[in-house]
């Protein structure tokens, strides 16, 4: 029972050992692997040159064309746009022009209207004070009339009051005349 405890080291199925070096540093295959490396090298060598690398360089090309085409129809679309605003301001200038036009027409057409309403307002009114200046005559004119009569009937009144005896009427009169005309 005492072999059926002991460990093996050896694993099954394992390879014997060959007591070498790691193959690659063995220097009895140099030979061969630096012919593999070479004829590796020259296959990636024409597989990159002749495939890969025509294939990136086109794609850069591409790639460039796009953008140079890409900055040309920005360069264009920035001079259209620049001429759309130079437009556009043309375009403001002439309506704040066309404004300021339409607002002084109608500020001197007011201006006119507000003139032609105040002279016949102020014809009407001068009509009419002239009208009532004229009345104003007539009446003054009628109420002077009535003053001679009104003074020589007050004045006989007040005289026949403080004296007692009846006065003569164009003694009266000629006195008050002479003293409006004074």
């Amino acid at each position: 029972m005492a072999s059926n405890t002991t460990a093996t080291t050896q694993a099954h199925g394992g390879a014997a050992d060959h007591g070498g070096a790691f193959p690659p540093f063995d220097s009895t295959h140099f030979a061969s692997q630096l012919l593999w490396l070479a004829i590796t090298f020259g296959l990636l060598y024409l597989l990159m040159s002749r495939v890969a690398l025509p294939r990136v360089g086109r794609i850069l090309e591409n790639r460039a064309a796009r953008i140079a085409g890409d900055l040309e129809a920005a360069k264009a679309a920035q001079a259209q746009a620049q001429a759309a605003q130079v437009a556009h301001e043309k375009t403001l200038a002439e309506a704040r022009a066309k404004a300021q036009e339409l607002g002084q027409e109608a500020h001197r057409s007011l201006a006119a209207a507000t003139e032609a309403k105040r002279k016949a307002l102020e014809s009407d009114l001068n009509a009419k004070l002239a009208a009532a200046d004229a009345k104003i005559s007539e009446t003054k004119a009628k109420a002077m009339a009535n003053v001679d009569s009104i003074a020589t009937d007050a004045a006989g009144a007040i005289v026949e009051q403080l004296t007692g005896r009846k006065v003569d009427a164009g003694a009266i009169a000629s006195a008050v005349a002479g003293a409006l005309k004074a």
